[in-house]
């Protein structure tokens, strides 16, 4: 772990903003790199596409150069000098949770940083807790921030 760099996924939310601290500090103490995922979810549903005047193709294409977009904005922002790469993928089969895993399993990820929306209730009934689900799935240690 501590000679392997640090995953931290991101949604672009703020909650995940709040996590990106916490694996800079830890990548930091370890001297390591910070590799940064964003999975662009793939759409389904009827109601994804009601006024879809592009292909499902082309809009998937026009969400990944969006998160390319983001993750050069959070670079920029970014004060650091650890060595940061950037990583977008498409979610395979509606599971966000199973593309973190397969990063994380690559090799050279010794901890994954990431956020908990810390839905309750009905909220998280209704929501995939990918979270949840990277803990139970992940053979590297998780760090959950709220």
């Amino acid at each position: 772990m501590r000679t392997r760099n640090i995953l931290w996924p991101t949604d672009f939310s703020e909650t995940a903003s709040h996590a990106l601290s916490y694996a800079v500090e830890m990548a930091n103490l370890y001297k390591v790199g910070l590799r940064i995922l964003h999975v662009v979810d793939q759409l389904s549903g009827d109601e994804n596409f009601q006024v879809l005047v592009i292909t499902p193709e082309e809009l998937m294409q026009s969400m990944e150069a969006n998160a390319v977009a983001e993750m050069k904005k959070l670079l920029a922002g970014l004060n650091t000098d650890l060595k940061v790469e950037t990583v977008v993928r498409r979610c395979e089969e509606n599971n966000i949770a199973e593309q973190i895993v397969k990063e994380a399993d690559k090799g050279d990820i010794g901890m994954i940083v990431m956020a908990n929306h810390g839905r309750t209730g009905l909220a998280h009934f209704w929501h995939d807790n990918v979270s949840e689900k990277v803990v139970a799935r992940a053979q590297c240690p998780v760090l959950i921030v709220k």
